[in-house]
């Protein structure tokens, strides 16, 4: 994936609960060059201050525009992030790949530890953006992921039955995922 314009930098943003060793953000991680993992204080428990006042310091202070690779919870703050950015910070995004949304509006009791991100944005996101879904993610209806690419103004592509695209989907490689990330970098001119 070599660059046609300027140069850019990937920022992987896991989703809660980090992404592990057989994860696809991992493996892409340590196989995309300039790229680097938003960490976060706690794991398990996010707050949604937190992780956002993380995600605009990265970006504020990062010395290349970048291209945002975010799972799952981290979707949702990626578009949280957004919404109130400034215009010269958002100017510093190239694109971004959004795997895997949660739902963080599901009343279901599973939804507990990530209910504060609620609610979710419903605004065109200001640079290139795709939401890649599964049919049967456990964290997102394909329903619901279809109206926040909608939403967004993000490109929605269908991924089949991967499930939630996680740690427990022990993805690796990803070859289809990295093949969509390719398409979203030759959107976004890059």
């Amino acid at each position: 994936m070599a660059t046609r314009s300027e140069p850019f930098d990937f920022l992987f943003l896991p989703g809660r609960g980090n992404s592990g060793v057989d994860h696809w953000q991992t493996h892409w991680l340590g196989a995309l060059p300039n790229s680097s993992r938003l960490l976060q204080d706690d794991w398990k428990a996010p707050d949604p201050v937190d992780w956002i006042r993380r995600l605009g310091n990265a970006i504020e202070f990062a010395p290349r525009r970048i291209v945002l690779v975010a799972h799952s919870l981290s979707t949702i703050v990626t578009v949280k992030w957004a919404a109130a950015a400034s215009a010269e910070h958002l100017g510093k995004v190239a694109a971004a790949f959004l795997v895997a949304p949660t739902d963080v509006a599901d009343p279901a009791p599973s939804f507990a530890p990530v209910r504060a991100f609620a609610p979710i944005p419903r605004k065109p996101l200001p640079f290139p953006a795709m939401v890649v879904a599964s049919r049967n993610d456990i964290r997102v209806s394909f329903a619901r992921a279809e109206e926040f690419a909608k939403a967004w103004a993000a490109e929605l592509r269908d991924v089949g039955n991967l499930g939630h695209m996680g740690n427990d989907e022990q993805l690796c490689d990803w070859t289809e995922g990295l093949l969509l990330l390719g398409r979203l970098l030759g959107k976004a001119g890059l």
